[in-house]
């Protein structure tokens, strides 16, 4: 039986009557990052770093497994949610199959809950109870959403339930394999079972939001902001390693979120009370705030220590790439709280070109924003999954379809409603690489790429010396304070232009089809 200085709560002080839990069952409602820590500690799910962290291990998987999420397919979804390879559909009654037998599951042993709020406008949140087998599930339950600052009046309207240690059976429950992540919208649940990767919770949520806000004329984005001196808002969409957390993280700007945000009429507000940055070749030198974050109260996922040390090794990626921490948002010092900023006076696409083709910035007329906001480009480079030797092009539309219960269509036509209503700057950037591919050419270095957003905010890219980049059409600065005139024409970093053009056009050709299959699947 667990034991802490925290206060314990039967289940009957909380509202589980619609789980049918035992009355005399260990309920550990709203305990403190301390005490969660604690429990952590004493059940054996992770370790105290030198930094005070707590350091777990997510079991088989270390990062999301999309082909094991699935959506209740019933009157509310059936017609709405764009079905097939990103939304699986699962019926109601494998639904309430699974339900049953997690709750028979979680009534043989203490739990952990929590009410909190996902968004950060009022008139835009969601309120949670999220329900965690394990004490570090709900840490980051802690650290990632909005911490009520007074009890929630009302029953919170969803439920999430997350318990690594239930695992389906794929024979009788329709599931592929025995971990699921599944959504019910009609009973405003989250069941998530047989993986212990954190990142399953936060994503599952997200996309819960991209249903629901668009109804309300709420463009939900898959981005991180922050603001100015003179409250000049910035917002950075980006594939996961694409430089989101790292780029919004900047001394000289107030952070309002590094990953989730909804763009209202009146302005942007994040999703998240708190910040889920990877760790892989953290450094103080690259990324001080990130790295100062990691304290008491954080919780570290799959990374290493060195040998005897209870210090943690961030160049250590032999257990995953997807290193991961997460912290509250005020462990970041000059973070904005509560997290809201006006509409954007600039936005970045950024992508991690691995091919060396795109120029480390370039200027986007609405069209282009669109089409390259309905692309969301990047591209995996060897060694970071198995099976990839070779840069792979990798397009995820509007930068997030993996979280997509919509067609892309919909996110698409609110963000063309925002920029022209607001003609905010719109730019590409790449944070890959220039003068090849990766293994040839060489990645742009942090430094310049901070220049450049640092000029566009300022508004010196915005002078006439642009030239315009064949094949893919690009308009790119001639100059940029801080960065070398002949990095910002890609071609002229290549030493064989002949094939430079040659793999441009490839891209290219991957570019529009691409568009083609994503307006083929409407």
């Amino acid at each position: 039986m667990m034991t802490s200085t925290g206060t314990t709560f039967p289940a009957t002080m909380v509202d589980l009557s619609y789980l049918n839990f035992s009355s005399n069952q260990a309920c550990f409602y709203q305990l403190s990052p301390e005490d969660l820590m604690a429990y952590a500690l004493e059940n054996g799910e992770g370790v105290p770093t030198a930094d005070g962290a707590l350091a777990v291990d997510t079991g088989a998987f270390h990062g999301r497994s999309p082909k094991d999420r699935f959506i209740v397919q019933d009157e509310l979804t059936r017609d709405h949610v764009w079905w097939g390879d990103i939304n699986i559909p699962l019926s109601e009654a494998s639904f309430d199959r699974i339900l049953t037998k997690m709750v028979a599951y979680l009534g043989e042993r203490p739990f952990f809950l929590r009410d909190a709020y996902a968004g950060s406008e009022p008139g835009s949140r969601l309120s949670l109870q999220v329900l965690t087998e394990t004490a570090y599930q709900q840490l980051f339950a802690y650290n990632l959403f909005i911490r009520p600052a007074a009890p929630i009046e009302a029953f919170p309207e969803w439920t999430v339930i997350a318990a690594p240690g239930f695992k389906a059976d794929p024979k009788i429950d329709g599931t592929r394999q025995e971990n699921f992540s599944i959504i019910n919208f009609s009973r405003k649940m989250i069941l998530i079972g047989g993986t212990g990767y954190t990142g399953e919770i936060k994503k599952a949520v997200f996309s819960v939001l991209n249903f629901l806000l668009p109804q309300q004329g709420t463009l939900p984005m898959h981005c991180a902001a922050n603001t100015g001196k003179n409250g000049d808002t910035a917002i950075f969409f980006g594939l996961s390693g694409t430089g989101k957390t790292t780029l919004s993280a900047d001394a000289e700007r107030r952070l309002i979120g590094d990953d989730e945000h909804g763009w209202a009429i009146k302005g942007i507000f994040n999703f998240e009370g708190g910040c889920y940055a990877k760790t892989i070749n953290l450094s103080p030198q690259k990324e001080p705030q990130i790295y100062s974050a990691i304290k008491a109260g954080a919780l570290l996922e799959n990374t290493c220590f060195y040998d005897g040390t209870r210090l943690v090794d961030y160049d250590n990626g032999s257990k995953t790439e997807n290193t991961r921490v997460s912290y509250p948002i005020h462990f970041i010092p000059n973070a904005v709280i509560p997290s809201l900023g006006g509409a954007p006076k600039n936005i970045f696409f950024l992508t991690c070109d691995a091919f060396g083709l795109l120029p480390p910035v370039a200027k986007l007329d609405m069209d282009q924003a669109l089409y390259y906001f309905l692309s969301g480009y990047t591209a995996k480079v060897a060694g970071t999954e198995q099976g990839v030797a070779e840069p792979q092009a990798t397009f995820s539309a509007c930068f997030g379809q993996a979280f997509l219960p919509l067609h892309p269509q919909t996110y698409a036509a609110l963000l063309k409603e925002r920029l022209a209503a607001q003609q905010p700057n719109i730019w590409l950037v790449n944070t890959g690489w220039t003068g090849g591919a990766y293994g040839t050419g060489r990645r742009i270095s942090l430094n310049y790429t901070r220049a450049i957003i640092k000029a566009a905010l300022n508004g010196e890219l915005n002078h006439p010396a642009y030239e315009v980049l064949p094949v893919f059409n690009l308009a790119i600065p001639q100059r940029c304070p801080g960065v070398p005139n002949e990095l910002l024409n890609p071609v002229k970093s290549w030493a064989d232009q002949a094939t430079y053009w040659a793999k441009a056009a490839e891209l290219k050709q991957l570019f529009t089809q691409n568009y083609e299959r994503l307006f083929n699947n409407a």
